[in-house]
């Protein structure tokens, strides 16, 4: 655009002819649109393939990932755990407010055990092979031997008297919720020299032992979603021979 005076003083505009954009150009809208139709379409393929493909049992499970898990028994007035869990989680609550659901269910199930050992010097020491910590995960809680109590017979997967003992304290902390339970087990490391290391089957066998004695102690045995033996491969010493690594962890999952 060009501006000049005229012969009478007036101002002379001469607009300079071009493409104004309306007509030529259409946006991309069209792409976004077809894009979300293609996802969608992908989405539904998908869906019906899943519906052919599992059984009933599988689509079940399917379901009961994407569900909340932490539930409150109905008409409970117990005392414990049972008489602190809240509302059930059945609801459509936020992810900050299922975490603090699970938070507060997990630190009644922790209080349940550091406040059953008042009752007696006995469950006191007891208590002392029991540590929890929370992890992203679940609520971890660590059964691990003592330098004068082991859990286990030497080298073997034989519970010994203080486990024993120890199974229906647990059991009873983790009966009063719903969530499921998974079990590992961990042992020291042996020296190289051996032909077969028993790292391995120890491991998963100390951890089977324990389920047993859970399950035997009342706790439902469809709450438990895996059993695993971890060997030597994640010790908490810095001496991987060090019998502190010979420990189970029962986790109450989220």
């Amino acid at each position: 655009m060009a501006a000049g005076k005229g012969n009478g003083g007036t101002t002379i505009i001469i607009r300079r002819g071009g493409d104004s954009g309306e007509g030529g150009h259409h946006g991309g809208a069209w792409k976004v649109a077809y894009a979300d139709f293609v996802t969608a379409m992908m989405a539904f393929f998908l869906l019906m393939w899943l519906l052919n493909a599992t059984t009933e049992t599988q689509r079940s499970g399917l379901a009961d990932y994407f569900s909340p898990s932490v539930t409150r028994t109905p008409g409970s007035s117990g005392d414990g755990v049972e008489q602190g869990v809240r509302q059930a989680i059945e609801e459509d609550l936020p992810d900050s407010e299922n975490a603090a659901q699970f938070q507060e269910l997990a630190r009644q199930v922790q209080d349940v055990l550091t406040g059953t050992g008042a009752e007696s010097q006995q469950l006191t020491n007891l208590l002392k092979h029991v540590v929890t910590r929370m992890t992203d995960e679940g609520l971890v809680i660590e059964l691990a031997d003592l330098t004068d109590a082991p859990l286990f017979a030497e080298d073997g997967t034989a519970p010994e008297p203080v486990l024993v003992q120890l199974a229906p304290i647990i059991a009873r902390a983790l009966g009063h919720t719903r969530n499921r339970i998974a079990i590992s087990g961990h042992v020291r490391a042996y020296p190289e020299t051996l032909v077969h290391s028993p790292v391995w089957p120890l491991s998963e066998g100390r951890a089977h032992a324990v389920r047993q004695l859970l399950e035997g102690a009342g706790l439902d045995q469809r709450r438990m979603q895996r059993v695993s033996g971890y060997a030597d491969r994640k010790n908490r010493n810095g001496n991987p021979m060090d019998p502190s690594n010979n420990r189970i962890e029962v986790i109450l999952l989220r």
